[in-house]
């Protein structure tokens, strides 16, 4: 089981919105470096009962002969690692927005044994989906040569500045790491917000207002227009992703960002970047790093690969949808937002369309 890039895009951006919060929000998911310095607070290793398990569960999973896409958790049974999936799903729904674990062997099984275990892992905590209108299911995260003009950066070497993916979760496993480089930088979205709302509370308005993302052509369009900041029932979600915003052309070859939006993104950065707001980690094979995409904001440095192919940095990636928990309210704006990001989708693909045929 498994969602569509289209039910996965309307589930994560049907973001509720009731107002726009001007206060600062004291919640766990409103953490700086400093209170997540030692790293037994967000990760856990795996024990050997736990992989034991898992690869009973691997070869029970083999027996049905599905194919991956056809798994559901139930082809792949565990009765009692699965209470440690549930406690890390709340802690990235609900707590700190993310959850390292360590000690997956990947090293030592097949590759495809990896990738069974990591797509099976997602159908515990949540519900996988594709990552683009090709429909990949299990992302390859790695350098391909491509220019990063053309294609998404996460096909390339290059930095990658603080962004959100379109999904409730991501979700990273690491097969092999880079010569150099390659960090993975994390911020809470909340913190940054509430550093923001300090700092000029007069800016914060724009943030629950559309900018226009570069889609870099995928899904039939040039870009789509999306609002960083929903808050709802103290709650703040923010879908940020300072690039593809800045990158956004019209059709005559205009930037779509104006002064003011880009000085906004400059200081919006400038926090995220600032040593108190973000935390630096190395992942390494066998790691899994699982991330909210609501309150947690994800880089990560350029690097320097190795000349083997075999040794070259390669991660695997997931998106994961979560079950709504709402009240009636809640769900009514939800469905409200989810209605009108169906019809700026079909919006924006008609308009392209029309701009095409008359160009």
């Amino acid at each position: 089981m498994y969602k569509t890039l289209t039910a996965q895009t309307l589930h994560y951006f049907a973001r509720p919105q009731e107002r726009v919060l001007r206060a600062p929000l004291t919640t766990a998911a409103a953490w700086k470096r400093s209170d997540l310095a030692q790293p037994d607070a967000w990760r856990e290793a795996l024990t050997d009962a736990d992989i034991a398990e898992i690869e009973q569960a691997i070869a029970a999973a083999k027996r049905t002969r599905k194919s991956m896409g056809d798994l559901t958790k139930d082809d792949f049974p565990l009765p009692t690692f699965s209470k440690k999936i549930d406690r890390w799903r709340e802690e990235v729904r609900g707590g700190r927005g993310f959850q390292v674990l360590s000690g997956v062997p990947a090293e030592r099984w097949p590759q495809s044994d990896t990738e069974l275990f990591f797509w099976c892992f997602g159908q515990h905590f949540g519900t996988p989906g594709a990552q683009n209108p090709q429909a990949d299911l299990l992302g390859n995260v790695r350098d391909t040569g491509e220019s990063p003009d053309e294609v998404r950066h996460y096909r390339t070497s290059v930095n990658i500045n603080y962004h959100c993916d379109a999904a409730d979760v991501v979700g990273l496993l690491c097969l092999h790491k880079a010569k150099r480089g390659g960090q993975s930088r994390l911020a809470s979205s909340v913190s940054v917000y509430n550093e923001l709302l300090r700092r000029r509370p007069d800016l914060v308005d724009r943030l629950y207002e559309p900018f226009m993302m570069d889609t870099k052509g995928e899904g039939g369009v040039q870009y789509i227009p999306i609002r960083p900041c929903s808050f709802d029932v103290g709650r703040l979600r923010t879908f940020y992703h300072t690039d593809y915003f800045r990158s956004a052309v019209g059709f005559d070859g205009q930037l779509l960002l104006s002064g003011e939006d880009r000085a906004l993104l400059d200081l919006y950065n400038e926090i995220a970047d600032s040593p108190e707001f973000h935390l630096d980690m190395d992942l390494e094979p066998g790691d899994v790093q699982l991330v909210s995409n609501h309150t947690v904001l994800h880089a990560r440095t350029d690097y320097e690969d190795h000349l083997k192919p075999e040794l070259k940095r390669h991660l695997l990636r997931l998106w994961i949808s979560l079950p709504a928990r709402a009240s009636l309210a809640t769900h009514l704006r939800t469905q409200r937002s989810r209605i009108e990001m169906l019809t700026t989708l079909v919006g924006s693909k008609l308009s392209h369309a029309i701009r095409r045929a008359v160009n």
